[in-house]
């Protein structure tokens, strides 16, 4: 995975979300992240050195003290809706690993240009597709569209939306919308949504 960059909306509430894109794919998956977390990806990713060491540089200048360097980031697991992650590193020739929160694993991976890994499982099942039609179709779901909490429809289309199927349809024109306008807080949040159903 590389990193397509990061999104806040006025409803995260000071978080953001950590876009990862596939490499060899057109899946992304959206990761909620802290204020300082993205702080310090954002930082390093535009190449603005601060004039004191930040926390991961300071973790990278540490681990360099050492003679050792971060081989790769894992992220390796997703429980609950919470992301988990680890450090490969080498040291002495032997390949070893630190548990991490994957916002601090990245934020040091790319202080140390290492490469990004997400198991197939977790982008199986929280990966988002990126969405590449043309523009009068997705003019069309953003009409469409509407959020999750909407006010009660009338009568003649209530039937309709009340079935689960209809409503399934609707998340996912949402979700599709989402990710057009590149609200991925939203989409994470649909995504989620659209999984307890079909769950």
């Amino acid at each position: 995975m590389d990193i397509l960059g990061l999104s806040t909306s006025p409803s995260s509430g000071g978080a953001y979300a950590l876009i990862l894109n596939e490499v060899e794919g057109n899946r992304r998956l959206p990761i909620i992240i802290g204020t300082f977390e993205a702080q310090a990806i954002a930082l390093e990713l535009e190449h603005i050195k601060p004039p004191r060491p930040m926390t991961h540089d300071l973790l990278r200048n540490i681990i360099q003290s050492f003679g050792t360097h971060v081989k790769e980031v894992y992220i390796n697991d997703l429980k609950e809706g919470t992301f988990y992650a680890k450090v490969i590193y080498e040291h002495d020739g032997e390949d070893l690993e630190q548990d991490a929160r994957p916002s601090d694993a990245i934020a040091i991976a790319i202080r140390f240009n290492s490469p990004i890994y997400v198991h197939k499982e977790i982008v199986d099942e929280a990966g988002i597709l990126s969405d590449q039609e043309g523009e009068e179709e997705q003019q069309a779901e953003e009409i469409d569209s509407t959020t999750i909490h909407e006010e009660p429809e009338s009568a003649e289309s209530s039937t309709e939306s009340s079935t689960p199927e209809s409503k399934l349809k609707k998340l996912e024109k949402n979700l599709a919308s989402a990710i057009e306008k590149e609200d991925y807080e939203k989409a994470a949040r649909l995504r989620d949504e659209i999984k307890k159903m079909k769950g």
